[in-house]
């Protein structure tokens, strides 16, 4: 067993004796097993439950999934650390060091009057950073992004250089040709081609979001929790009524969610 000193200088102190202890040879098995590809599905999943909390008004489980996600970065320190690459001091001066570095209206003598100017010195100070190993205007957009949201950066970075639509109307005409390519490869039967004509659609409606500033990861995410909400609703009529969804129609299930999205306006 290992004993836990009674006090730390800081709680960050406590928080890293803890991991380095759960790692150790005395402590836990599976924390001492894990690997950066190990453990990349902890991140993906600790940040969609820190974004499923983060604006609502459940301030505890908010703190929680902080810390769940603060632990992902300090394990991946604390592997690379062992390896004797970087550690968690490494990063947090380097990331005070890029704040500083690309605020020059904050803490050098640049001026910034809004927050487009402000975005303009990060954007310019940040190419300037990476110019050597840039090769693609669209180098910098996170391969493991949410594909609603790769999408729209990649447009966005397009966009930039000029490789992009004058307006709407050029998102939402692509938006008809690209269904119609659909259409055209649902009847042949091609399962390939069919994949690849959805994406096309998608990508499309992502580009027509873009242009009529709507963001497509959030405007989707919103209207599942919708259909989510008005399907619960549902089976909570059906089930009151003394009914199963199972032996009715699609006839009489839909005038059921007719009813609810009726009562929801």
């Amino acid at each position: 067993m290992i004993t836990v000193p009674e006090s730390f200088p800081t709680p960050m102190a406590r928080l890293r004796w803890v991991l380095r202890a759960l790692r150790s040879p005395e402590g836990c098995p599976w924390d001492r097993d894990q690997t950066l590809a190990s453990i990349q599905p902890c991140l993906q999943e600790e940040c969609y439950e820190l974004l499923s909390v983060m604006t609502g008004d459940d301030l505890p489980h908010h703190r929680e999934e902080l810390g769940d996600v603060l632990l992902q970065v300090l394990f991946q320190c604390d592997i690379r650390e062992d390896a004797g690459a970087f550690g968690f001091d490494d990063v947090v001066n380097g990331l005070a060091d890029k704040l500083i570095r690309r605020h020059p209206h904050v803490f050098g003598d640049a001026s910034a009057a809004d927050t487009e100017s402000a975005l303009r010195n990060w954007e310019r100070i940040k190419q300037t950073e990476h110019r050597s190993v840039k090769d693609s205007a669209l180098d910098g957009v996170p391969e493991a992004l949410p594909a609603l949201l790769k999408a729209q950066r990649v447009q966005h970075k397009a966009a930039k250089v000029g490789f992009d639509w004058k307006d709407a109307d050029g998102p939402d005409a692509k938006i008809a040709e690209e269904l119609a390519e659909l259409r055209a490869a649902v009847a042949s039967g091609n399962p390939a081609a069919v994949a690849d004509e959805y994406g096309d659609v998608l990508f499309s409606l992502v580009n027509l979001a873009r242009h009529i500033g709507v963001d497509a990861e959030s405007a989707l995410r919103a209207a599942t929790d919708k259909f989510a909400r008005r399907f619960r609703a549902v089976e909570y009529r059906v089930k009151a009524s003394g009914r199963d969804m199972k032996s009715m129609t699609l006839e009489e299930l839909d005038a059921v969610w007719d009813e609810v999205k009726k009562d929801a306006r």
